[in-house]
């Protein structure tokens, strides 16, 4: 049984920092991408970073405060976040892709909360 598991939210004011990790156990096939989601209140989900076979992405709204990365020998991915802002306040979310059924794995996710 594949688990994904995140850990290290919090509360923390805003300019401050967090650090998120992800961690996969189970038997599971190559993984070819790891990616963080988040989910604010009212929100659809989406997608924050991600690491497949190459450098990390990001998406424009964190892009400079967070950096993500990933040891492949652990199936860990970390989530280093920077210069929060209360707009960061999301439930966050781990996502593994492998090459067969059922492609995807998520986590419970866990909670950043950004006061300000």
């Amino acid at each position: 049984q594949v688990q994904v598991v995140e850990s290290g939210g919090g509360l923390v004011q805003a300019g401050g920092s967090l650090g998120l990790s992800c961690s996969v156990s189970g038997s599971i096939f190559r993984i070819y991408a790891m990616n963080w989601f988040r989910q604010a209140p009212g929100k659809e989900r989406e997608w924050v970073a991600g690491i497949s076979n190459s450098s990390p992405t990001y998406a424009d709204s964190v892009k400079g405060r967070f950096t993500t990365s990933r040891d492949n020998a652990k199936n860990t991915l970390d989530l280093q976040m920077n210069s929060l802002k209360s707009e960061d306040t999301a439930v966050y979310y781990c996502r593994v892709s492998i090459e067969e059924a059922p492609y995807n794995y998520w986590g419970r996710g866990t909670q950043v909360t950004v006061s300000s």
